[in-house]
């Protein structure tokens, strides 16, 4: 029994610690992802053309593009980029400031960038790509005893080390830690550049910030889990409905154990009006209403109905109904 109660407790203290490090695990597991994709990439289908002219598109695009997909896949996937656009589609961003959407558009950049950035890194630190793109830029009066009247022809194969002529061969070596110290290099400064970056948004954010520390990460924790309930919620809400009306259509529903149970505990799902959902639709910064935080849109609509303020309600989606009037 003892032995269980430890393991428990370790395992809750385990649960703990992951979930108060969500966005630091959340981000490592990108990293490691995309440092394993790029390692099979250079394993399996990289592959230097070896060609004056070509090395360079080559290189340049085996680091950047798949840096920029990643970019835009991430930016995709941010819940914020959504939250961004609906305000600009609701409310015209016209109650944004300029300090408000730059701290939107890091919230953004913050999960981001680590992909991109991590992958363009990475391939750096091996050198592969980079050594395709420049070696035909290489000088080879640099090289001591090398062959004279040798062209880029001749230095773009050196990422091909088969292809060299004979008499090349033994330059190959020289060639290759010359790139790749110039690519690790560049590598290691793109670190301390964003480690630099990283450390003083982070220090502008929290100097910037109304809350103190712990209000901070109770807010963090209260927009994940006001966001799990919701979706859960809005589940179960929409398979509800849906059964309701399949039920009307056919005269009956056929539903999973589950969903009986919550058809009978919650009995009739109605549907919400437009309006409702675009007020809590949107971007949301740190509000207080009579001294108490109001930590989401959600929060502040909940607060406006038990108050029935009618009239802060209106206000909150002026722009949007002065709008849908004016169509």
């Amino acid at each position: 029994m003892a032995a269980t109660a430890l393991v428990t407790e370790n395992f809750k203290f385990v649960s703990l610690f992951f979930k108060s490090k969500d966005v630091m695990i959340f981000n490592g597991l990108i990293a490691l992802g995309t440092v394993a994709s790029q390692t099979a990439y250079n394993i399996f289908a990289f592959d230097c053309p070896c060609s004056s002219g070509r090395n360079y598109v080559y290189g340049l695009v085996a680091i950047g593009v798949p840096a920029l997909a990643l970019l835009l896949v991430a930016i995709m996937m941010n819940r914020t980029t959504w939250d961004l656009v609906s305000e600009c589609r609701l409310r015209r961003c016209r109650k944004l400031s300029g300090a408000s959407a730059f701290a939107l558009l890091g919230a953004v950049a913050e999960r981001a960038v680590v992909a991109p950035i991590t992958w363009v890194v990475f391939s750096l630190l091996q050198g592969q790509a980079y050594m395709c793109a420049f070696s035909e830029f290489v000088d080879p009066g640099m090289l001591d005893g090398f062959p004279s009247g040798q062209g880029p022809k001749v230095m773009a194969k050196f990422p091909c080390q088969d292809s060299l002529p004979t008499e090349l061969q033994s330059f190959w070596a020289e060639v290759e830690r010359r790139l790749k110290y110039e690519s690790q290099v560049i590598g290691w400064l793109l670190v301390a550049a964003m480690s630099l970056t990283v450390f003083l948004m982070l220090c502008l954010k929290r100097c910037s910030s109304p809350l103190g520390y712990q209000q901070e990460n109770y807010w963090s924790q209260y927009r994940s889990n006001e966001h799990t309930l919701f979706q859960r919620t809005a589940g179960v809400h929409a398979r509800l409905l849906a059964a309701e009306n399949v039920k009307s259509f056919f005269g009956f529903v056929a539903l999973e154990n589950e969903e009986k149970e919550q058809l009978a505990e919650h009995q009739s799902a109605g549907p919400i009006c437009t309006t409702n959902w675009n007020r809590v639709t949107g971007v949301y910064l740190y509000r207080e209403n009579k001294g108490l935080p109001l930590y989401s849109r959600l929060n502040k609509w909940a607060t406006y109905s038990l108050e029935n303020n009618v009239e802060a309600m209106e206000n909150e989606m002026d722009i949007r109904l002065t709008d849908l009037s004016g169509k």
